[in-house]
């Protein structure tokens, strides 16, 4: 029983340390699922991060076995030594969807990369056995963007005549309501009395007003 326990305890501790070098590995492969610009083939890193997680796997998938043996063989079943290796397995379940799904995301970016390099390629090849061509599209291309540019220019000076011509009838409408004003008020009888009156006395006051200014000036010259 005591063997038993101690081969237990072993190889649990193994498996432990097989996952933890498991998530390891699956940080550096995830980079590769990651790369802006993928290689159009596998790099040696990448095949030997992948060969290393296989291994992983399987090694933990012999434990989990040995494990499953031992626990099998003892005369009384160990409720948390279940519990243990249904884990373990539910980890290595995990880890082989894992990698099953790194492993297809790869090799679809790389596909994706492969189509654009060919078509890219193609292109290429296309322009350097028609160069005439080429040049009539590349002739084609500035003459669409001349075409967006007096597009652009058209639009703005539209916008400004626009502009202009709101501004010239706010002006008529201000001038056609100052006719108004001036014409109502020469209409009222003594309006025009009353304006005259008024501007006479604003400018008495002035003269008024300036006139003890320069008073106060000079008395104050004096007294200095």
């Amino acid at each position: 029983m005591s063997s038993n326990t101690g081969s237990w305890a072993q190889l649990r501790q193994q498996a432990r340390s097989l996952e933890t070098q498991t998530d390891a590995h699956f940080h550096t492969y995830s980079q590769f699922a990651s790369m802006s610009s993928i290689p159009p083939k596998p790099t040696e890193e990448e095949l030997r991060t992948e060969a290393q997680l296989e291994e992983l796997l399987d090694r933990r998938s012999a434990l989990l076995s040995q494990l499953s043996r031992l626990l099998d063989s003892e005369p009384t079943a160990s409720a948390l030594k279940s519990t243990n290796l249904a884990r373990h397995r539910e980890i290595l379940t995990q880890h082989r969807t894992e990698l099953n799904r790194l492993r297809s995301n790869i090799s679809t970016a790389r596909d994706r990369a492969n189509l654009l390099s060919n078509v890219q390629s193609d292109i290429d090849a296309y322009r350097s056995a028609n160069p005439g061509e080429a040049e009539a599209e590349y002739m084609l291309q500035e003459r669409n963007r001349i075409d967006n540019s007096h597009n652009m220019a058209d639009s703005v000076l539209s916008q400004a005549y626009a502009i202009n011509e709101n501004f010239g009838l706010q002006r008529e409408t201000l001038a056609n309501i100052n006719r108004r004003i001036v014409g109502a008020a020469s209409q009222v009888p003594g309006i025009n009395g009353l304006i005259g009156k008024i501007g006479t006395k604003r400018r008495r006051d002035g003269i008024i007003l300036g006139s003890f200014i320069a008073f106060c000036f000079l008395m104050f010259l004096f007294f200095w």
